[in-house]
């Protein structure tokens, strides 16, 4: 197995079957309704709605750094989405944007040699490659589906 297989292996079980880390994405997500998407257990942290409009944002910018875009600043209504409907359909197109993201970074990912991993990554501000975007954008979804985790325990 090549490392960017390793790579995109990672990022699938990270996001659709068993990371090292506990339940997956898709199971974390699983059987959140809109009205609990859209809750704000804790004031002043973001809503699990808010959290997926943020991880479906950074995959897409990830897919077009792989792509060469040298996007180096990325607009808060970018990064950070906002929420403008709560309805059942809305959360739906929210999640399936997500799964879209995510087959589109497993795409991109497959798309690449071993050889570019150690490239420098466009578009940022402070020299890392690659590799390093790669894994930090699979740590990023653990670490806000740990977020999530936490956010549906406290909702009622």
């Amino acid at each position: 197995m090549t490392e960017v297989e390793r790579i995109g292996e990672l990022l699938r079980r990270a996001f659709e079957d068993r990371p090292w880390v506990g339940p997956s994405i898709k199971a974390i997500l699983s059987g959140v309704t809109a009205a609990q998407a859209a809750q704000r257990p804790l004031p002043g942290a973001h809503t699990i709605w808010e959290l997926v409009l943020h991880m479906a944002a950074w995959k897409h910018i990830v897919c077009r750094r792989i792509a060469g875009d040298k996007m180096v600043d990325i607009p808060d209504e970018m990064d950070w989405p906002p929420v403008t409907d709560t309805s059942e359909a809305a959360w739906e197109k929210t999640v399936e944007d997500l799964e879209r993201g995510h087959q589109q970074l497993r795409q991109a990912i497959a798309t690449l040699s071993d050889d570019r991993l150690g490239e420098p990554a466009p578009g940022i501000r402070r020299e890392y490659s690659i590799y390093e975007m790669l894994h930090g954008v699979i740590q990023h979804d653990l670490y806000h589906a740990g977020q999530i985790a936490l956010l549906k325990k406290g909702i009622r």
